[in-house]
């Protein structure tokens, strides 16, 4: 894997990974001190970020978010400097408990070497913790830390730079056009959260997801809701109608049935890419039905 820098403003650079959709990364430095977001998914990863920051600004690496709890953003914590202070959500320190599980859960992100595995020994966790949103001051650059509800997961961290209106999202909010995975929730929760998000960042413009291409951050957010209301909709009528789960399937809106959004594709690049971003979004398409089928099923 390969990081991208791509210039954003004046010492703000996202870090795109090549290729696709492997994990992105974020550095912000102001007058003072410098941030980067996420940790790599393994110390040697964590490395190769700090080395790229360090060719970027001369600005000491003061702080590391997490966006997630997931290990592909958080297992490279342990490589950081002990001064680096680690800042996340409390939802997502909370769900860092066990270390072999999330290994297990990770292991298709290992790059086809199981043999990192053996690099990540402990799960260092967030030193400073917040609940709905915080401040960090990097020196004549304020940075805004978001919780605004489960989605993703249940502690999804948004890292705001207001000067420069753009977002670094996690897996809270991807390039409209690609798929979401409702993981630990169901679409009600996560439109919730999406709405709490337009209205408190208005005037953002660009997002840095966790995965896959930059995005503009309006289309992200309206398009994600739409999707999720429609799932939300379509899923709930065919349960209340007895229907099973293969006919809820054959019932539910696939926005990826045919091609990718076109503005998606000229983001992916390459036909390969594309194609191989068409069967994940179809996929994960059937994975938030089964999701919701199941929850809806559980509790009607």
């Amino acid at each position: 894997m390969e990081l991208m820098p791509r210039r954003l403003a004046d010492g703000v650079h996202a870090l795109m990974a090549v290729p696709a959709p492997k994990d992105n990364n974020g550095l912000i430095a102001g007058a003072d001190a410098a941030l980067i977001v996420d940790a790599g998914i393994t110390p040697d990863v964590s490395r190769t970020i700090q080395e790229m920051a360090a060719e970027l600004t001369d600005r000491p690496l003061r702080y590391l978010i997490n966006t997630t709890y997931h290990g592909d953003h958080t297992f490279g914590n342990l490589a950081f400097p002990a001064e680096t202070v680690i800042v996340s959500s409390r939802a997502n320190r909370a769900n860092m408990t066990d270390l072999g599980y999330e290994k297990r859960v990770r292991s298709g992100n290992m790059y086809g070497d199981e043999a990192l595995f053996d690099a990540v020994t402990t799960w260092r966790l967030p030193d400073v913790v917040f609940d709905s949103f915080a401040e960090i001051d990097l020196g004549g650059r304020t940075v805004q830390l978001w919780h605004f509800g489960p989605g993703n997961g249940p502690g999804d961290t948004v890292v705001y730079v207001p000067d420069t209106r753009v977002a670094w999202t996690g897996n809270l909010l991807c390039h409209a056009g690609i798929a979401h995975m409702l993981l630990q929730g169901g679409p009600e929760p996560y439109i919730a959260t999406m709405r709490a998000m337009k209205e408190a960042l208005p005037d953002l413009e660009t997002i840095i997801p966790g995965h896959g291409p930059a995005g503009d951050g309006h289309a992200a957010v309206d398009t994600l809701i739409s999707y999720l209301e429609r799932l939300h909709e379509e899923v709930d009528s065919a349960v209340r109608q007895g229907r099973t789960l293969e006919e809820t399937m054959g019932a539910c809106t696939d926005p990826w049935a045919e091609r990718l959004d076109p503005a998606l594709a000229a983001a992916l690049g390459p036909p390969a890419a594309q194609h191989a971003m068409l069967d994940l979004c179809r996929n994960l398409h059937r994975l938030n039905v089964l999701a919701t089928y199941r929850l809806y099923t559980r509790h009607p």
